[in-house]
């Protein structure tokens, strides 16, 4: 648990300064239809929506309120990763060692 509480944090770390570089030294609008000019920018923005997608999936189902996970979904959209591994490191921490609890969330009890 620990080496992915690690994952997890350098994750953060990582899309963090890799979301600042791009926001300081690009322009979103510009360099964002260049990717979509690209039939591989498109693969790539496909691919990276629906990973968002299903990760959110997992976030509605182990979310026992779902305005908070309504609210991590949005998150996730528009921070991609940043949101994803934040999530994973502040549910790592309460699942206490709890593997099936970190993954089942409050449905964990149920089984």
């Amino acid at each position: 648990m620990k080496l992915a509480k690690a994952i997890s944090w350098i994750g953060f770390g990582a899309m963090a300064m890799a979301l600042y570089y791009g926001f300081t030294e690009g322009n979103f609008f510009t360099d964002g239809g260049m990717i979509l000019d690209n039939p591989w920018g498109i693969v790539s923005m496909v691919d990276l929506y629906v990973g968002f997608t299903l990760f959110s999936m997992w976030i509605f189902f182990r979310e026992r309120n779902k305005f908070i996970s309504i609210a991590w979904i949005v998150a996730m959209m528009v921070f991609g990763f940043l949101t994803g591994s934040l999530y994973v490191a502040i549910n790592l921490g309460r699942c206490k060692g709890d593997w099936k609890s970190f993954f089942m969330g409050w449905r964990g009890n149920e089984i």
